[in-house]
């Protein structure tokens, strides 16, 4: 959600922009989590779903016009639990067969200092609500101020899995999942 949201996040929190137009950002999928948290009674089920696809976009002038369009792979979802991935790629939670992917286009993108409230359209099981990240961008260590090639996002964000119809289990696992995501993105050459 996957990602995602990273691009707008950059654009606010990197200060005097250092390039004049919009900047087209590319995943490292590799390097970048989005992982998942709920409760599973007094425990914590967390995972990982894997990144599909992510189209990114930073104007560093003009927050307005970044862009972030991510899919995630339902199918590759893991959990901390070996039954719980089951679960949750099954018809009560996630839908994985009817519904492979997971994904967030960006909206709006609101922020000052060094964070951002990055609102888009979050799709899970084929409902679409609206959601707000909270972000943070920063830069590798020892980069120079106004180098922009390389980038980390951290969003963090809570969303209730009954909103988007994944009820499975409820007297077991908790409604709220926290969203944990880092995100590493590299300039286009």
């Amino acid at each position: 959600m996957r990602r995602l949201v990273i691009l707008a996040v950059a654009a606010l929190a990197l200060g005097p922009p250092a390039r004049a137009a919009t900047i087209a950002y590319q995943l490292d999928p590799v390097a970048s989590t989005v992982a998942f948290e709920t409760d599973f009674g007094p425990d914590k089920i967390t995972g990982s779903i894997p990144l599909d696809k992510a189209n990114l976009s930073l104007d560093f002038d003009n927050v307005a016009n970044c862009t972030v369009d991510v899919a995630l792979d339902v199918t590759g979802a893991r959990a901390s639990f070996p039954f719980a991935a089951q679960a949750l790629k099954g018809p009560k939670v996630l839908a994985a067969k009817d519904h492979p992917q997971m994904t967030f286009t960006s909206t709006s993108v609101r922020g000052a200092g060094d964070s951002a409230n990055v609102t888009g359209n979050l799709t899970i099981r084929g409902v679409t609500r609206t959601v707000t990240l909270k972000a943070q961008l920063f830069r590798p260590q020892g980069s120079a101020k106004g180098d922009l090639d390389h980038l980390t996002v951290k969003l963090s964000g809570r969303v209730n899995r009954s909103d988007f119809g994944a009820t499975g289990w409820a007297d077991m696992v908790g409604d709220e999942v926290r969203i944990l995501i880092t995100a590493r993105i590299d300039a286009k050459g």
